[in-house]
């Protein structure tokens, strides 16, 4: 999958087509390195490093 940016937000990446419920699930994840709030404040956007959320996404496909 191309990713137009390096970092994007949660709705950029679902307009993409991802489920905003499984990327929700891969923020929450203890000990994870692709997603991070933006600041501390409570509204502050998630971002994604969409290269190491493709790897993430090739390896769960070849199992």
């Amino acid at each position: 999958m191309d990713y137009p940016a390096k970092v994007m937000k949660i709705n950029d990446l679902v307009k993409m087509g991802w489920s905003k419920k499984n990327l929700r699930e891969i923020y929450n994840t203890p000990g994870q390195k692709i997603a991070w709030k933006m600041s501390n404040a409570v509204n502050s956007p998630i971002l994604f490093d969409t290269e190491e959320l493709e790897k993430m996404r090739k390896a769960r496909c070849t199992g």
